[in-house]
């Protein structure tokens, strides 16, 4: 076996792979469940409501301040079964590795993403791995998918938002997709910014057990809090309010905005939660936040109301203005 890149071979299902899954891969992840290796592992039985979530890393570059590709597969998957109050039971993985990749370099996103695992806790318990030829990879895509099984009693869902809930986050917008800016762009700074990437299992458990009439949650990955917030707006049928002013962003990011010019309400956070909560439960719902995480800067920045069914800004003149969903994005392959 090659100890220092991937061949074409190590994707021919041959002893080349075996070796691969088995000595690489497997060690890392450890689990009785993984350990048989069987093309459908038990994860034993979960009691409430069970949920599935899957989705695809593509993030360039692979290693950025804050994270990786692989602490990003296990966050992302894991804050989407957050998003319904669900505890996640079970993880799986897929790997597609191009060919040449540095084997030093898979073990460095493999140990990433069993300490965040292991951070939950979760268990990775199946997977696959492809290898495809030289420049048809970009290094490695991943592909991760979660199962999670929620409470008895919750339910979090758009539809029961209603007009005067509070709209809560849990700290400053902006960082991760300002964090991949720097770190695809080589910008200096004289303190570099670092992605907000995290795990918010424990963040959502702790605000269902103080609040558990909370409406509804969403990860403000890509679009920002301006989509997840238009998306909330187009299944709930009211609008949503922003306060500028109560909206915290980094003055590291702020700057990288101004000169790109770029709106921090449409940049990607891969550990931030938007939670909608009945007004006279907000502050019950921030307490509960800074509980999980003391250094949290959470915070109401906004109000669900009963008119025109949009998303709107109160600026900090006084005036108001309406924010719209981008065709496309700002910068691609933020996650």
């Amino acid at each position: 076996m090659n100890e220092e890149r991937i061949l074409l071979h190590h994707g021919s299902g041959g002893r080349l792979s075996r070796d691969l899954v088995q000595n690489v891969i497997v060690p890392v992840f450890d689990n009785p469940a993984l350990r048989r290796l069987e093309d459908a592992s038990p994860i034993g039985s979960a009691l409430g409501r069970m949920v599935m979530t899957t989705d695809s890393y593509v993030v360039q570059p692979l290693f950025f301040p804050g994270g990786d590709i692989g602490k990003l597969s296990i966050c992302g998957t894991v804050n989407d079964l957050a998003t319904a109050g669900a505890t996640p039971v079970a993880l799986s993985v897929g790997f597609i590795i191009e060919e040449g990749f540095a084997l030093s370099d898979l073990r460095r996103i493999l140990v990433s993403m069993k300490n965040t695992a292991d951070s939950v806790p979760v268990p990775l318990v199946t997977g696959d791995t492809k290898v495809v030829e030289k420049t048809k990879g970009d290094g490695i895509y991943i592909s991760t998918t979660g199962i999670g099984s929620v409470p008895e009693g919750i339910e979090l869902t758009p539809v029961k938002v209603r007009p005067g809930d509070a709209v809560v986050i849990n700290g400053p917008i902006g960082n991760h997709e300002a964090s991949i800016i720097c770190a695809r762009n080589d910008f200096s700074l004289q303190s570099p910014v670092a992605s907000d990437c995290a795990p918010l299992h424990g963040l959502m458990k702790a605000v269902i057990e103080k609040v558990p009439h909370t409406r509804c949650a969403r990860d403000a990955t890509r679009g920002g809090l301006a989509s997840v917030l238009t998306e909330i707006i187009e299944a709930s049928g009211y609008g949503i309010m922003l306060d500028e002013d109560s909206i915290r962003i980094d003055s590291d990011v702020r700057g990288i905005c101004d000169i790109l010019g770029m709106d921090p309400l449409f940049m990607a956070n891969e550990g931030k939660m938007v939670i909608i909560v009945p007004t006279e439960s907000a502050q019950t719902c921030i307490k509960a936040i800074e509980t999980n995480n003391p250094k949290a800067r959470a915070g109401v920045i906004g109000e669900v109301h009963d008119r025109a069914p949009r998303l709107t800004v109160r600026t900090r003149y006084g005036t108001s203005r309406i924010v719209t969903m981008p065709m496309g994005m700002q910068l691609p392959r933020i996650c």
